[in-house]
């Protein structure tokens, strides 16, 4: 039998943040040992409140530790209220009282303390801006050895960037961090907007998994779902109201790698210019003049196809299954 992947989730919720969420503890594969907070969506104590709503109303006790509430370097921006709604959940009508607490420690000490408790098992699953990775790495400099993998919802390649012609927010937000995490040494899969995009998934998909479930979880998710959807139908009218997939893709990649085409190499990240938070893969495994590409520096896994069909299939019967639990009490 396969061992469960042991997760901290890091996360900054955001729409698509509870759907990867969601797909986490309903995946029999996947065990949330923590949360980790951070800005991005929302303000950082926004991305707490809602890290804990979102577990609680799905039965779930999970330990949330909150984390970075400002880039690295560059001057904080405002979150995109106009994407994921004020509140970072389509700005729900309501919330139940489920009570919960964040940690004592910040988000980076969480990490540290659980990759020493549990050396070579913990997979650091990062959906938003890196700065909670890149304190945890100041911290801990022999955290790449401590962690088993590292997965990023970060990044692109080929595709076009959704906050620059060449930028993906996540990295955009802190390209500072990002670099750092970039250049760790860890074992690293960077799974961007080059196959983010290619996975879209109906706003009526999530409405079928709440009358399905008849649960308040999924339809808060559902709820959140048709907000971000039309958002995306005012800037991509073709895709109908619908969303792409992004945060939950991480977790894809997890349990199912054998849906992606991937390549390897050095990711370095623009952290000033025009071209700010723009990654850049070295496709080619040589040494170049410029400073910063030398032949030894780290190399990560970039997913750049997927298996769409294969991916939104996954995600509805993950997220059909039985895994609700009722909702716990302040």
């Amino acid at each position: 039998m396969q061992a469960k992947h042991k997760v901290i989730f890091d996360t900054d919720p955001g729409v698509d943040d509870a759907m990867a969420l969601y797909f986490a503890l309903a995946h029999p594969d996947i065990e949330v040992v923590g949360i980790t907070t951070t800005f991005g969506n929302v303000h950082v104590e926004q991305a707490t409140i809602n890290a804990l709503y979102l577990t609680r109303i799905a039965g779930r006790t999970i330990p949330v530790a909150q984390g970075v509430a400002i880039p690295f370097a560059k001057a904080a921006g405002s979150p995109p209220d106009f994407i994921h709604g004020a509140d970072g959940l389509g700005n729900l009508p309501q919330r139940i009282d489920v009570g919960g607490t964040a940690e004592a420690h910040s988000a980076a000490e969480f990490i540290v303390a659980m990759a020493r408790q549990y050396p070579g098992e913990i997979s650091l699953v990062a959906v938003g801006p890196l700065g909670n990775l890149g304190l945890a790495l100041k911290l801990e400099p022999r955290l790449p050895q401590l962690l088993k993998q590292v997965v990023l919802m970060a990044g692109t390649v080929d595709e076009p960037g959704n906050v620059s012609p060449v930028a993906e927010a996540n990295v955009w937000n802190d390209p500072d961090a990002a670099d750092l995490v970039f250049t760790a040494g860890w074992d690293l899969t960077m799974v961007g907007l080059d196959v983010t995009h290619r996975v879209v998934l109906p706003a009526s998909f999530f409405a079928a998994l709440a009358k399905q479930h008849n649960h308040i979880a999924m339809d808060t998710l559902a709820h959140a779902v048709n907000f971000y959807a039309s958002f995306y139908q005012s800037i991509r009218p073709d895709l109908g109201h619908a969303c792409y997939g992004h945060d939950v893709l991480a977790f894809v990649w997890l349990v199912a790698p054998e849906m992606f085409g991937t390549a390897s190499g050095r990711v370095r990240v623009a952290t000033a210019g025009i071209g700010n938070g723009q990654t850049m893969l070295a496709k080619l495994p040589i040494p170049y003049p410029q400073a910063g590409w030398e032949a030894d520096k780290a190399e990560t896994r970039v997913c750049m196809t997927v298996d769409a069909a294969a991916c939104a299939r996954l995600i509805d019967r993950t997220l059909a299954a039985d895994w609700l639990r009722a909702p716990l009490s302040a």
